[in-house]
């Protein structure tokens, strides 16, 4: 092959044939030996029809059922059609279903083709852009605490609805913790992102997790090596829990766990070397019902299992940050259309998703 590769070969096949060097048949066989042939035919598959999916296949592949697609669509605010930078066009329900099979479970474009009937490329363009669409318009859902559902009443009833399932604090609305995400091993700055005690590269975030089953706050990505309590300074909870976390003047608070710094709204466990009966029963009653945060961050990886998938989770080459905010924005969705265990155990329904979504 020439050094210029397939093109170089069929222009300089082009020049021999218009000087007479190779006959009819030569060249034909020749420029069709050195033409292109894509690995994956793609198009052998036919073009995405939503009709053709069962109910089971849409709630197996796409963590959501077939009759709540166009809502969540409309909630997502897609819009009805995608335009990708080279000018790939498809429907905003086609570029929906891409986004939920490829977050669902970690797999290939090349796995996807047949559910599609496009090119691996087309598919990592589309999903890109629904990533980058509904990451632009709702992630100040999980950011900003001036949301329907974290109302001062809002925030009292899930104060009682812990308190009545045992908790010894009486004004506790919800729960705050740290997650570690495992990664690929970075090939720059692997000392700021290793995590020593899980023996891991990983990115952090944290989260804060309402009885009703929501994600209330998510903050980062950030560097694994800062401590949760740095987390806490950087995502700006204090300030706006002294803002908003009041009942008829009466202040309201999270719980976290021995990482975080103790005051007015934010309460721990008793960390005395002895402890008395009613300090044990208040660490113990307050750690069952903290798992709750734990539970969420689990449902994540369990309905979007891609962003567990460490290999996939590539710094410098993949927006992983933003790919985990997606996930969890889309449990709430999820939460709000088919409740999770946080919100039957508590007892308390999640906000529907007109009211999330507002």
């Amino acid at each position: 092959m020439a050094v210029g590769g397939l093109q170089a070969v069929r222009d300089a096949l082009i020049f021999a044939y218009a000087e007479n060097l190779i006959d009819d048949e030569e060249f034909a066989l020749l420029y069709d030996h050195n033409r292109s042939k894509p690995l994956f035919q793609y198009w052998k598959f036919d073009e995405f029809n939503l009709d053709t999916w069962s109910d089971v296949e849409c709630e197996t592949e796409l963590r959501c059922e077939k009759k709540d697609l166009a809502s969540l669509k409309q909630s997502l605010q897609i819009p009805e059609e995608l335009v990708c930078q080279q000018g790939t066009v498809c429907t905003g329900m086609e570029g929906l279903c891409i986004l939920l099979k490829s977050l669902a479970y970690p797999c290939r474009y090349t796995d996807m083709a047949h559910r599609f009937g496009r090119s691996p490329s087309d598919l990592c363009l589309i999903f890109n852009l629904v990533l980058d669409i509904v990451h632009e318009t709702h992630y100040h859902r999980l950011e900003s605490w001036d949301q329907p559902f974290l109302t001062p009443d809002q925030l009292y009833t899930y104060a009682q609805a812990v308190h009545e399932h045992g908790a010894s604090l009486q004004n506790c609305f919800g729960f705050v913790d740290g997650t570690v995400r495992p990664i690929a091993r970075p090939k720059y700055h692997q000392r700021i992102m290793y995590n020593g005690h899980k023996k891991v590269h990983a990115i952090k975030f944290q989260s804060i997790v309402l009885p009703n089953g929501i994600i209330g706050n998510l903050s980062g990505p950030y560097e694994e090596r800062r401590h949760d309590s740095t987390l806490l300074h950087e995502s700006g909870v204090l300030p706006n829990l002294r803002r908003i976390a009041f009942y008829n003047n009466e202040p309201l608070c999270l719980y976290g766990d021995l990482a975080y710094p103790l005051g007015v709204h934010l309460q721990g466990p008793f960390m005395e070397p002895h402890l008395t009966p009613e300090m044990q029963e208040y660490n113990r009653s307050m750690s069952d019902l903290r798992v709750a945060v734990e539970w969420m961050f689990g449902n994540i990886t369990k309905y979007f299992s891609f962003v567990d998938f460490k290999r996939q989770m590539k710094i410098n080459l993949s927006a992983i940050g933003k790919t985990y905010v997606i996930c969890a924005l889309l449990e709430n969705a999820h939460t709000c259309l088919y409740g999770n265990i946080v919100s039957t155990y508590f007892g308390l329904p999640p906000p529907s998703l007109h009211v999330y979504f507002w």
